[in-house]
């Protein structure tokens, strides 16, 4: 009679279980700046809640509309007829699953057209109305006839304030819209990774002691779950509201 071979565990041993905390060495302290604006969560009693965002966005018609995309695509994988989505194959290195969060950033030249987009989009929009108020109170002055003095204001200021925008809101657009091939480009690879099987933070680190620039190797720095605090970060927006940010940051590393 054959020995069975040992079933291999699917969560490893340093997977993340509030019974199996062991005891931690008092946190190192950061300096001031670093704890500028932020104040630090309590550790541990963790409660099983989710926030309401969070239950709006994955409800479970959505979770089972997934499944469905994903059933149907694996029967049409078995038979043959399945054609797949355009720049599917592309690894772009995020991955959001039941078993890891990885973040990642779209490469630069991928962000250069979708910030040239959004650059010239609203800042047409908001320019716009205060040209167009601009233009009329100059023109409002008689000293030519008023349709005149409208033609020669707008050709002598619309290339200056107004065009540059509308120019990169079109090229945006048009690159976008019509040229994948150039603005839909992976990055290097993630940043980082939460991982739920292993119970380890992953920071890939793209120095590496130069390693990176000579042959690619991607190092990473990795710590268990239970190793980091939360910290809530309040910081004013753009308009000046008060902005909370969530934040975990490593015990006894910067």
């Amino acid at each position: 009679m054959n020995t069975p071979d040992l079933i291999t565990p699917y969560y490893a041993a340093t997977a993340y279980r509030s019974d199996r905390i062991p005891k931690q060495p008092p946190s190192a302290e950061r300096s001031w700046i670093r704890r500028f604006a932020k104040m630090r969560l309590p550790w541990g009693s963790a409660q099983e809640v989710a926030p309401d965002d969070f239950l709006i966005r994955r409800k479970p018609s959505s979770l089972r509309f997934q499944e469905e995309m994903n059933k149907e695509r694996e029967e049409k994988q078995k038979l043959g007829t399945y054609i797949p989505a355009p720049y599917e194959h592309v690894d772009f290195h995020d991955r959001h699953d039941h078993e890891s969060f990885r973040f990642s950033l779209w490469s630069k030249q991928s962000q250069f057209w979708i910030y040239l987009l959004i650059f010239g989009k609203w800042g047409f929009i908001l320019l716009a109305p205060i040209y167009v108020f601009a233009v009329l109170v100059v023109v409002s002055t008689p000293y030519k006839p008023y349709l005149e003095e409208l033609v020669s204001v707008v050709l002598e200021t619309y290339y200056v304030f107004l065009l540059p925008q509308l120019v990169c809101w079109g090229v945006g657009a048009f690159v976008i819209s019509y040229l994948p091939h150039l603005w839909v480009k992976p990055s290097r690879g993630p940043i980082w990774e939460i991982n739920r099987r292993t119970g380890l933070v992953t920071l890939f680190d793209y120095d590496n002691n130069g390693e990176y620039k000579k042959n690619g190797t991607i190092g990473e720095l990795t710590a268990p779950f239970y190793e980091f605090d939360a910290y809530i970060a309040t910081i004013p927006d753009r308009q000046g509201l008060v902005t909370n940010v969530l934040y975990i940051a490593h015990r006894y590393r910067d």
